[in-house]
């Protein structure tokens, strides 16, 4: 008889909010989980049946790890990928395939990815050092993104002018043409081993300038129905070429002449999809659970309309995170309330989360606004 989930165990690397997001839909399944994290007092540590501290991006900590798995996921892309190819070759289950984290990882060989595929991108040259752009006939303003290791606005700048060269990132680089924008969109795509492949609805984002963080998500999209659906083919095509199994998020831009061009990938549960926990039918991370270990997709439609509010550190607080006006609220109808478990905040930091469901998407977009300028995380 073939094994059930329950009978598995899952290995997650990383043990921040993604984490804990999905061992509290593992648990619906009596699943056992392992994380590995290099904060003692990482999220999981209290919910996931056997918490390490270590580092994730060290080889024999990373196969150690692995090897007291049957599946090995990850939350975020910075881990050590050898170990993960040497774990896939013993036989372990890795999902997403070290091969698909490998091509993340690297953001110039991502659009390199893209650009092979056919995937519409704005256009970009790849630099190695400084001199290299002081060298670089690409024309002002543009993107100035690291291609290893920058994560929620860090690794990235606007460079206006020759002006600014003094200060880009003297390092491996992606240089790309600035969109002229009108909205971010996003995509996810959930595909299983058999390839049965679901997208959630597209949504909308709504960025802070100054975090460069995602400040709202509303759900579903209001954008005609063929908008949508472009969207949804070419997350569908990338999930296809990559041959991924688990989640894809695939984060877009909707040009001001309608052009849908792709910014970047995520192989994993994405803070594009928290609202999906009550906004839809399956969430994010049920989903991520699915596919990874080869059973039927949900239900991805949405259920309501569904804002999604990051709630970050505030500016100038740094220490035990108090949330003041969380009671005030709570006493609004259609509002969930999700805290990381993070005990010490600062500035910007990602702190949890509101979601806020309503019949009507004027009356959620308007709850929101009030929740953002009502609950502060300050120390």
């Amino acid at each position: 008889m073939a094994k059930q989930i329950s009978d598995l165990k899952l290995g997650i690397l990383g043990g921040g909010q993604l984490g804990r997001m999905l061992i509290q839909e593992a648990i619906n399944y009596n699943l056992a989980t392992l994380v590995l994290d290099p904060d003692a007092d990482a999220p999981c540590k209290n919910i996931a049946n056997y918490f390490e501290c270590g580092s994730i991006t060290d080889f024999d900590t990373v196969y150690k790890f692995g090897k007291k798995a049957d599946v090995i996921t990850i939350e975020i892309e910075k881990v050590n990928i050898e170990a993960l190819e040497q774990l896939e070759k013993d036989g372990k289950m890795v999902f997403p395939q070290a091969r698909v984290i490998r091509l993340i990882q690297d953001k110039g060989v991502q659009k390199q990815f893209f650009k092979e595929n056919d995937i519409p991108t704005a256009p970009f040259q790849l630099v190695n050092t400084k001199e290299d752009l002081l060298n670089s006939n690409f024309p002002f303003p543009y993107m100035l993104k690291q291609r290893k290791d920058g994560y929620d606005g860090k690794g990235v700048m606007r460079i206006n002018a020759v002006a600014d060269l003094d200060k880009a990132f003297d390092s491996p680089c992606l240089v790309e043409e600035l969109v002229d924008f009108e909205k971010e969109i996003a995509v996810i795509v959930s595909r299983n081993s058999k390839g049965e492949v679901k997208t959630f609805p597209m949504v909308e984002m709504e960025f802070n300038a100054e975090a460069n963080l995602v400040e709202f998500l509303i759900s579903p999209s209001t954008y005609p129905e063929s908008v949508q659906e472009r969207a949804e083919v070419i997350a569908k095509n990338i999930a296809a070429a990559l041959n991924v199994t688990g989640l894809l998020a695939v984060e877009m831009f909707i040009t001001k002449n309608g052009d849908i061009l792709v910014n970047e990938l995520a192989p994993r549960p994405h803070n594009s999809g928290h609202h999906t926990i009550e906004g839809n039918y399956v969430s994010q991370f049920e989903q991520h659970l699915r596919s990874i270990f080869n059973l039927p997709l949900g239900d991805t439609r949405a259920i309501n309309n569904a804002v999604m509010i990051n709630l970050l550190g505030e500016k100038g607080h740094d220490g035990v995170a108090v949330y003041q006006g969380l009671e005030k609220i709570m006493a609004i109808d259609g509002v969930y309330v999700h805290l990381y478990g993070k005990k010490y905040t600062k500035p910007f930091r990602k702190m949890g989360h509101i979601t806020i469901v309503d019949q009507n998407r004027e009356g959620a977009i308007e709850k929101a606004n009030l929740i953002k300028n009502t609950l502060k995380v300050i120390s």
